[in-house]
Formats: structure tokens, sequence, C-alpha cells
């Protein structure tokens, strides 16, 4: 029952990761995997994207283990202790380590297909259920996420936990689970639905026209963007001046629109973007590297 009701909880923080952009190792791991088979990036870009992730990660878990929970007392009662002591005795101390990387493939698995299916899905509602049952099922079922266990275990190892150590955190689980996430995440989902989906195919058409108004107006995203003269500022100005970016508005199509079904979203007319739509646009993955190779020389 416990176990169950924090499989339940714990899909938050994935939730968190997709809405907001930010990277996860293990979700990385089928981007950059489906990336690399279709000749988007090459296999340096690949390791570096991996390396920098997953340090990024453990840094993130650390500090969050150690200055928020455990400086700031969250584990010092006893029950809350014993808890923590005893859960990392069922992740890498009664296992072999075989277990654990299988473990690993299912876990990652089944994060990336919730990562996966959430790209399908418009709104925001959507994706949280899309995300949710896929996470929920790894957790309930006890599976091995190495980016989770930079919490679980740390979070023991600070409480004193006598038979584990660091070096003994990375050989049984960090090594194990990292290996059998790249296998899970990489080849089961990344590998597999590139070869459904993207294999034998040569540019693809990259569209972020998000469908109806409604769902734009939800989940923005890195649509395109044009100037427009006749857009009034923030500040109540028209057209633009020197040194700004003047007033602008995200062309898009809608679906719904009765009559010329092109329209303007409303735009604060910044010049900033956001990582996430500086990253994601057609004119840096509608061709392969390759290609883009090829351009540059005749250039």
């Amino acid at each position: 029952l416990i176990r169950t009701i924090g499989a339940l909880v714990f899909p938050i923080g994935l939730v968190m990761i997709v809405l907001s952009g930010s990277d996860l190792f293990t979700s990385n791991v089928m981007f950059m995997t489906v990336a690399f088979l279709h000749r988007r990036i090459a296999a340096l870009d690949l390791i570096q994207n991996w390396v920098v992730s997953f340090l990024g990660n453990l840094a993130g878990m650390l500090f969050f283990m150690a200055i928020i929970t455990g400086y700031g007392g969250v584990f010092e009662m006893g029950a809350y202790r014993t808890e923590t002591l005893n859960f990392a005795t069922l992740k890498i101390v009664n296992p072999q380590w075989h277990q654990v990387f299988l473990r690993a493939i299912g876990a990652n698995w089944l994060v990336c297909f919730a990562v996966f299916i959430s790209i399908s899905s418009r709104e925001i509602g959507s994706k949280i259920m899309a995300i949710w049952w896929p996470t929920a099922t790894f957790v309930a079922l006890g599976l091995d996420h190495v980016i989770a266990n930079m919490y679980f275990i740390p979070i023991a190892i600070w409480n004193s936990h006598p038979q584990i150590t660091v070096g003994f955190y990375i050989w049984k689980s960090m090594i194990p689970a990292a290996l059998g996430n790249i296998a899970g995440g990489g080849l089961f989902v990344g590998a597999m639905y590139w070869y459904l989906y993207l294999t034998g195919e040569g540019a693809v058409d990259i569209d972020f026209n998000l469908g109806g108004l409604d769902s734009a107006m939800e989940a923005g995203g890195p649509m395109g963007r044009m100037t427009s003269e006749n857009q009034p500022k923030p500040n109540g100005r028209y057209g633009s001046e020197p040194g700004e970016s003047g007033g602008k508005v995200i062309k898009g199509l809608d679906p719904q629109a009765n009559g010329d079904a092109s329209v303007q979203l409303p735009h604060s007319g910044s010049h900033m973007t956001s990582g996430i739509g500086k990253e994601l646009n057609s004119d840096m993955y509608a061709k392969s590297r390759g290609d883009k190779m090829d351009e540059e020389k005749a250039l």
C-alpha cells in the first residue's frame, strides 16, 4: 500500500521536468539516440549531452539531498531515518549487480515511453495524464532509475548506512542503473520508434503548429515569430526603435477558425526566446548533419 501511494505521487517530478523543458539524463537518452540514428547529431554530440545532463542531474540531486533534506533535518525522526536505510538496503545491498541492470532497463523503458506519448499530447492536462501512469508503474514495480537513486542512496549514506559506501554505491547502483537506463530508453524506445517511424526517411518536415488556438495559447512552445509594424508594443507604441526588437506576434494556424485560418497570437514583444524554443527549430533539425556540412562547404 505504501509503495502504491508513493508511486502515485512520484510522477510529479517528471511532469515538472517535461513541462518546464528541463534536462533529464534518462529522457535525453531517448531523444539523443533518435537524433543520432537519424544523422542529426554526431557521436560526440550524443556523448557530450549525456555526460553533461548526467553530471547536472547528479549535482542537483546531491544538493537537494544534502542542503534541503540533510541539513534541513527532514529525516531526523527515527522512523524516517530507519526507512531511508531499509529502502537503500532493498535497492542495492540485497539485489545482485545484474538484477539492478535488468530493473533499470524496465524503469527507463517506462519513463521514456511516458515522455514519448506525452509528445503526442497538446494540452497540459493530456501531457500530465500521459506521463503519470507509466511513471507510476515503474515505481510500483520497484525498478531502478539512476537519477532517482542519486537521492535515495546518498541520503542513506548521509544517515550512516553501515553497509553502503560511496564506492559501493557507484559500483553496485550507479553503473548498472545507468547502463540499464541507456539500454531501456535508447534501445527499446528511441531505436525502436526511430525504426518504426523514421528509418528510410530523408529530410523531416518539422511543424510546430499546435492545432487549435486554445491549445496553442495553453501549450505555448517554439512557434515562429514574425515582426509586425502594426502590432502595439507593451508600452502602447507602434513600430520599432533602434536597439529594440519591435512589436511581434506569433503566426499560427487555427483549424477551428472560420474563414481565414491564419491567426495572430498575442505576444509581449520581447526579443527573448526560451532555451527549448532556441533548440527546437526547423532550421536545426530539418536536415541531416551531413546535408548541413555539405551546404557549409558549398558556401
